[in-house]
């Protein structure tokens, strides 16, 4: 019997009578879809998202240009402050296809493969998302347009999503449902800003992605 075999077969003897062979169908109780909808599924994600430290804004079709704006200044006068005062501009980097309204004060560029050098050089990051998953707070990128390469959402201190109520979804499952097609490309899965905790047990923020996750829902 090979490693795997070994593995395998535990893991069918744990299942016992409350699931199936390694292969077989899910067993009951296995949720592929979730039951909130609406307000209770966006207030699910909102909540989830806090927990993780993220920033969250509501926003309409109508509002989101000025919530954008209201979350660039707020991130000017706080987080990055400090790194932005001898600028005195925002500088964001975008991905193609964004096609979102931002403030005319702030100095944009849409990325063109950038390097890690240059993005480096750049306050933050405004993108959108292919799914958002309430239960774990989680938002995936899928490198579609409006979303762009892994890099730009990595280097930059600071994040800003925006996510649309239709891309919500409650659990894991239906998320990997509807990035089936995405299957092939890198996908970018994010759970609050980037933290660890290894030494010492110390929580460090942005050792290995942004220092700041602000997300916009987008509903109505």
């Amino acid at each position: 019997m090979t490693a795997r075999d070994e593995v395998l077969a535990r893991i069918d003897a744990a299942l016992g009578s409350h699931g199936t062979s390694p292969g077989g169908p899910v067993p009951d109780g296995y949720r592929t879809r979730g039951d909130l909808s609406g307000p209770e599924l966006l207030d699910l994600l909102a909540d989830r998202l806090a927990d993780y430290r993220a920033l969250v804004r509501r926003a309409t079709p109508a509002t989101l240009a000025a919530e954008i704006s209201a979350a660039l200044s707020a991130a000017l006068s706080a987080a990055l402050s400090e790194a932005l005062a001898g600028r005195g501009a925002r500088r964001l980097v975008v991905p193609p296809g964004l096609n979102i309204e931002l403030p005319r004060s702030a100095d944009v560029t849409v990325d063109a493969g950038l390097t890690a050098a240059e993005l480096d050089r750049y306050d933050g990051v405004v993108t959108r998302a292919a799914v958002a998953i309430a239960e774990t707070g989680t938002i995936v990128l899928d490198g579609s347009p409006g979303q762009g390469r892994r890099a730009i959402t990595l280097v930059p201190d600071y994040h800003l999503c925006v996510v649309e109520a239709s891309q919500v979804v409650q659990l894991v499952p239906e998320a990997v449902a509807r990035l089936a097609s995405a299957a092939g490309r890198p996908l970018t899965w994010i759970s609050g800003p980037s933290a660890t905790s290894d030494i010492e047990l110390e929580r460090v923020e942005g050792v290995h992605g942004p220092r700041t996750l602000e997300v916009v829902l987008v509903a109505g």
